[in-house]
């Protein structure tokens, strides 16, 4: 009899980075609802919860790539350690002024571009180079109390979208970035509609893991 390879395969493992001051923000429950679809559907969700960790977003003159040899610091070092191994970074954030807070561009410099100069040099080759990023999937949820056609009348929307999502892709080599948006978060928001946008997280995170167990069941 034939081995299924579906279940020999490894468990797809999902990074979950969110950044949010309120620990009963809208924010945290979409990062929690798609952590707990991923385990409920027997992969391997590792959450970072930025302000709860207090992760300091503070780049240090000694973290810049400089050419030499690179030693992250023990905080950072825990969190690439956390990260090894992912097959999807999932980035949860609000938008404030029109873009991410400084606390998620803090982590993407700090963890994501630890030891990491760009891929300039090594573009000819065609080929990811990022060791902990390359090929890897990325998506983002975010959430904004205007909505979509406001920011997108202010250009914000446009920036998110080309010089957050799509250059972080470039630059990692990472996949094609996919983002999930909600729009009209605000104080006093209708239950119903929070309700129905936590059940569109986990939609999406029924998807993925689908997806990435397709993809880890193939034949290497």
């Amino acid at each position: 009899m034939t081995a299924d390879p579906a279940m020999n395969a490894r468990k797809a493992k999902h990074a979950v980075i969110v950044a949010h001051p309120d620990a009963d923000s809208f924010t945290m429950a979409v990062a929690c609802a798609y952590s707990e679809t991923v385990a409920a559907r027997g992969q391997v969700a590792v959450l970072r919860d930025l302000y709860r960790l207090g992760f300091d977003p503070v780049l240090k003159a000694a973290e810049r790539p400089t050419g030499g040899a690179f030693t992250p610091a023990p905080e950072v070092a825990a969190e690439l350690e956390e990260l090894r191994g992912a097959d999807i970074f999932v980035l949860v954030y609000p938008i404030w002024f029109g873009a991410p807070p400084a606390m998620i561009k803090g982590y993407i410099e700090r963890v994501f571009g630890a030891g990491f100069s760009g891929p300039t040099r090594a573009a000819h080759l065609h080929k990811p180079t990022h060791e902990l990023l390359g090929g890897k999937q990325l998506l983002t949820f975010t959430s904004s109390g205007s909505t979509t056609d406001w920011l997108d009348a202010q250009g914000a929307w446009l920036s998110l979208q080309t010089l957050f999502d799509g250059y972080l892709a470039r630059t990692f080599w990472m996949d094609t970035p996919d983002h999930v948006h909600f729009e009209s978060i605000v104080e006093g928001v209708d239950e119903k509609l929070v309700r129905a946008h936590i059940e569109e997280a986990r939609a999406k995170a029924d998807a993925v893991c689908a997806r990435l167990a397709r993809e880890l069941a193939r034949p290497a």
